[in-house]
């Protein structure tokens, strides 16, 4: 059960990695201005947030199985749709769907997975869901790039497609024993949202959230501009991201994910962030090649330690009737950060090393204020 709940985190991810290398080019294929090619990039992140808030509600109401079956589904089908878009505008309508329906998938899993998994080992059983996340990193954007380059885009998404209708019929039979049985109570269903905010755990989990994913937005937006002034060409940018998601994978799946279930997550969530802070730190100032490899390699510890952490906590700060909810919001807040993260540093018009630089202090602050915060959590209720 728990190697298909893994199998469907990866191609969730891997359908959102797949879209990076290609969507702005498929857009501008189709005649899009440039306002529009930015806007039907961000338009899958800005929907799939409203989809994991109606999944995270839909969870704790009619239980994991049913909305994962129904995102796995749903997804596959919007996914088949861009055979038909002909021009822009039926572009973002498609985006909007598909970023919809997919933000339904992600929440469901994780509390599928969290309800199914044993207290002692939600630490490593985070580790191991995050390493398929990382491999979808990894695999996504090549292998769109390189298959849309000889083929299509519609055609890549054909294929993400066809993996997800098939997971959803794999889920349906497979899954449908392994439901964990709750009793339907209304005082959790009706818990109001404004308390998962009210909760120190949860609420150090949904900004984490947001903080990780915001310097994903600022390396996605400023890495590559940073390897251009340096005087290197693309493909360096490409192998950087590689180097990062593989040492990620590498603390993921080696015994060092022992040390989620040992260590109190506040811990070693703060040690993430500040190493995700100090490498922006460190790209700022590079000023070659080897010194970039060495900022993303701090990167990649850094999320290695804080993606199982910040799932840990949650798991830790939450009960099953209220799981989804929490999941909902959690994914949310990723997706929020993705998009703020380079929005905002365009915004403020800084430029390649004030950015970096900027986004670094932030982090290491966020870090600091976690653990002289820290407290045991306690579960909502």
């Amino acid at each position: 059960m728990k190697k298909l709940i893994y199998l469907i985190i990866f191609f969730s991810f891997f359908d959102l990695f797949t879209q990076l290398p290609v969507m702005s080019t498929y857009a501008e294929s189709l005649g899009a201005s440039a306002f529009i090619t930015g806007l039907a990039v961000g338009m899958y992140s800005l929907s799939n947030t409203f989809g994991n808030v109606i999944s995270g509600f839909l969870t704790d109401r009619k239980g994991p199985f049913v909305i994962l079956i129904l995102g796995l589904l749903t997804t596959g089908l919007s996914l088949s749709l861009y055979n038909f878009v002909e021009d822009p505008i039926i572009l973002l309508v498609v985006r909007f769907v598909h970023g919809l329906v997919a933000g339904f998938i992600v929440p469901a899993a994780f509390t599928f997975l969290a309800n199914a998994t044993k207290q002692e080992k939600r630490g490593k059983g985070s580790a191991i869901s995050g390493a398929f996340v990382g491999i979808a990193a990894i695999i996504g954007p090549a292998f769109s790039g390189i298959l849309a380059s000889r083929t299509s885009v519609p055609f890549v998404f054909n294929i993400t497609a066809s993996f997800m209708l098939l997971l959803g019929i794999l889920a349906f039979f497979l899954l449908k024993s392994n439901q964990v049985k709750k009793e339907k109570s209304a005082s959790t269903a009706n818990i109001p949202f404004y308390v998962l905010f009210n909760n120190p755990g949860t609420l150090k989990a949904f900004t984490s959230a947001f903080f990780l994913m915001f310097s994903q937005g600022v390396i996605a937006y400023l890495l590559p501009l940073k390897v251009q002034s340096l005087g290197f060409d693309s493909r360096l940018s490409g192998t950087l991201m590689s180097t990062f998601g593989i040492i990620a994978v590498l603390i993921f799946i080696l015994p060092t994910n022992r040390i989620f279930d040992k260590v109190a997550p506040i811990k070693t969530l703060s040690l993430g962030i500040g190493l995700m802070g100090i490498s922006q730190l460190l790209i700022s100032q590079a000023d070659s090649s080897t010194l970039l490899y060495i900022a993303m390699a701090c990167y990649g510890i850094g999320f290695g330690f804080l993606f199982p952490s910040v799932n840990s906590l949650l798991i830790d700060s939450t009960t099953a009737e209220i799981r989804g909810k929490a999941y909902g919001y959690f994914y949310a807040f990723f997706s929020l950060g993705v998009v703020l993260g380079s929005s905002l540093l365009g915004w403020l018009s800084l430029g390649i090393v004030s950015g970096f630089i900027f986004t670094g202090i932030v982090l290491l602050v966020f870090a600091t204020i976690i653990i002289c915060t820290q407290k045991r959590p306690s579960h909502v209720k």
